[in-house]
């Protein structure tokens, strides 16, 4: 990534460009980019390739002004960080789900990042609803802030038949908690963005995947909420987790809410591929 794309991405999150690699300017980016930029899986249901290249992302995410799920968010997220003089390790992940099964290899993409300052964080714009700022990495203790209570800690030897290993311990598979729930699964080997090509065509594709049964577009709200378009069901959650539903009716609504709370254009009303999930 170049000077001008960097400065175009960050004139798409609205952040200025930091002075230096710190915590404190992680903490800024790792938000704007969880407000300006949807959590969506629009492509899989518009018939639209998702290309794991950094360029590809690039026109995406501050081209077309676009989100993505995870592979392209935090894809396109760790470049600019990297851009910017951060030091990003690309994580793979699998996800929990019902009756705290893990999913797929490379289910999901996280970022290790390490600052200037000596810091050591768990970044993740890519999740859907997270947390909203980084994660001290080795911190095993909670970590309170305002998506929830979190821990990072040994993954359960029990879980799925992956072993787990000592606290603490570089080199070891780590379960990140979110109040009182496991969520994913990250393992400690490095990852290139390349190797998520199996796990991104599997959830585009596959009628397995809960991307293929289910249409999602969200972002975090300026005060700390979350506006949710799921199909034709707009959701707003507050901060303190009041709820407000409502049921739009036409095309012309629902283009509308992409427009004007996403900054999308999708040019049609995408449809559920695969909404009973079967071949």
């Amino acid at each position: 990534m170049n000077a001008a794309q960097a400065a175009a991405y960050l004139d798409r999150i609205g952040a200025a460009s930091p002075a230096s690699p710190t915590a404190a300017a992680l903490r800024e980016l790792h938000l704007r980019h969880l407000r300006a930029v949807p959590f969506e899986n629009l492509s899989v249901h518009l018939g639209e390739e998702i290309v794991l290249t950094e360029e590809r992302l690039l026109d995406k995410v501050v081209g077309a002004c676009r989100g993505g799920f995870c592979y392209e968010l935090n894809g396109a997220f760790g470049a600019l960080l990297t851009a910017l003089g951060f030091d990003v390790t690309l994580l793979a992940a699998r996800v929990y789900g019902e009756e705290g099964r893990l999913g797929i290899p490379y289910d999901h993409l996280a970022l290790r990042v390490r600052t200037v300052d000596g810091g050591d964080w768990l970044a993740d714009v890519g999740f859907g609803a997270l947390s909203h700022f980084p994660l001290a990495f080795r911190e095993r203790e909670e970590q309170v802030e305002p998506g929830g209570t979190f821990r990072i800690v040994p993954a359960d030897p029990d879980a799925a038949g992956v072993r787990g290993a000592g606290a603490g311990a570089e080199g070891v598979d780590l379960d990140v908690v979110r109040d009182g729930r496991r969520q994913y699964r990250l393992e400690a080997r490095p990852r290139a963005l390349g190797d998520f090509v199996s796990g991104a065509w599997w959830h585009s594709t596959s009628p397995a995947s809960h991307f293929m049964r289910s249409l999602v577009c969200s972002r975090l709200t300026e005060d700390g909420g979350r506006i949710t378009l799921g199909g034709r069901t707009l959701t707003t959650t507050g901060p303190d987790g009041t709820r407000e539903v409502v049921e739009l009716d036409s095309d012309e609504e629902v283009l509308a809410v992409y427009r004007d709370r996403f900054g999308i254009a999708p040019g049609r009303v995408p449809t559920v591929r695969n909404p009973l999930g079967s071949g």
